[in-house]
């Protein structure tokens, strides 16, 4: 780890700034929504241009970085973020912000991809796992630290927009200073989603429901709580303990999935996180409940998707590990589309506790498929498993190839060491 801070500082501080960007941007829209009097169900129509574009974005930044270089994507699409950020309070409209989110998201991908490769490219064989772990405490903490500087300024004026587009800009100068070479890109083949269900039916069923649960926390804690008239520091506390909570359970549902059955893993967290929220909706006019269920959804949705990964991997050959990547990046982003939508409109005719019954929902439903696929194959032996490698589900293909190869690696270990 020390080898990593010391030759990659540069690139985790810019990466890290880039995410208190962009965790300001998520919440202070829901916050401003309310103070232009935007429903839930508008607002849930905004939150999900995000993803959209994200998705988009996650196919095309491969092509523009081999047509024009890393560098020139990098500069062109983080001009957009900043700009977009400067338009949302200059022109607070729907359609406006819908389109800017789009956009955001797009932007947002592409510089993932670059930064991720650059930051893989300053990693060695030995160190890439390491650098992988630092990145995800670096993307968490600058989530959390966003939800901080909210109670600096007023969310009706101008001050925290251009907060965030100075983040953006001056993220680039230690990540542009330190990159002094463009790395090698390789787009790795993918296998196709008939393919990938074939192998892992549960793996491709569940990080698509995932991808509705992490959108909704993505995008819709803020409106939830503007609706259910929290504070703004309340707010911040609420969101900040969803990321909170997945920081804090990364390593020991890594550590517990490297020695069980994977498919138990998955039934015991998605069913304590859905009971959790069914339980605790009956409850949330204590303040303390709501934050008590935001650190237990944070803390079961995002070590899941690296639980998924690693579940799916069991049942990939080593070599097709990372072609695998691209295809449940995909599924993982067409499920985040929708579910914002369907949580504004539930959230805006059935009330605001409606945001904890569908993500209740969700992660039952993968509860449910898991036990159905309990029934139709065997576990893998625990001793066959792959490694669980941390990533998040905001990460760009790069990150997730980078996690497979952390695991194809860390398995070519273990066959040395038999």
């Amino acid at each position: 780890m020390v080898y990593i801070l010391k030759n990659a500082w540069a690139l985790l501080l810019g990466m890290m700034l880039l995410m208190v960007g962009n965790g300001l941007q998520g919440t202070l829209l829901g916050l401003r929504g309310a103070v232009e009097d935007f429903s839930p169900t508008t607002m849930s129509y905004i939150m999900s241009g995000y993803f959209i574009g994200f998705l988009g974005g996650s196919y095309m930044a491969p092509e523009l970085i081999r047509r024009v270089g890393h560098v020139r994507v990098f500069a062109a699409l983080g001009s957009l973020i900043s700009a977009a950020f400067i338009l949302y309070a200059a022109l607070p409209d729907p359609y406006i912000w819908t389109l800017m989110r789009v956009i955001v998201g797009f932007c947002f991908a592409g510089v993932y991809v670059v930064a991720e490769s650059w930051l893989n490219d300053a990693a060695t064989n030995e160190t890439r796992g390491q650098a992988l772990s630092a990145y995800v405490i670096v993307q968490m903490v600058g989530i959390v630290a966003a939800q901080v500087l909210l109670n600096f300024a007023d969310v009706s004026g101008y001050t925290l927009f251009v907060l965030m587009s100075v983040l953006v800009s001056v993220s680039f100068m230690p990540i542009l200073l330190s990159a002094t070479t463009a790395p090698v890109f390789r787009a790795t083949k993918r296998m196709s989603l008939k393919e990938l269900f074939i192998v892992s039916p549960l793996g491709c069923v569940s990080i698509f429901l995932l991808g509705g649960v992490f959108a909704i926390l993505f995008g819709m804690p803020a409106v939830y709580g503007t609706e259910v008239g929290m504070s703004i520091p309340e707010i911040t506390i609420f969101v900040g303990l969803i990321y909170f909570g997945g920081l804090i359970w990364q390593y020991p549902i890594g550590w517990i999935s490297d020695r069980m059955d994977r498919r138990q893993l998955i039934i015991a967290l998605t069913l304590f996180g859905a009971l959790s929220m069914f339980i605790g909706v009956m409850f949330t006019e204590f303040q303390v409940v709501i934050y008590i269920l935001a650190f237990i959804v944070g803390g079961v949705a995002n070590p899941l998707y690296s639980l998924i990964l690693a579940y799916t991997n069991d049942y990939l050959e080593l070599d097709d590990m990372a072609s695998a990547s691209g295809g449940l990046i995909f599924i993982n982003g067409f499920g985040a589309i929708g579910m914002p939508i369907l949580a504004g409109w539930s959230m805006t005719h059935f009330g605001p506790n409606s945001f904890f019954i569908i993500l209740a929902m969700l992660l039952l439903a993968i509860t449910g498929y898991a036990v159905y696929r309990t029934t139709k194959r065997a576990p893998t032996p625990v001793d066959e498993t792959s490694a669980y490698a941390t990533v998040l589900p905001q990460a760009s293909p790069i990150a997730v190839e980078v996690a497979q190869e952390v695991a194809i690696e860390m398995a070519l270990e273990e066959e040395a060491e038999l």
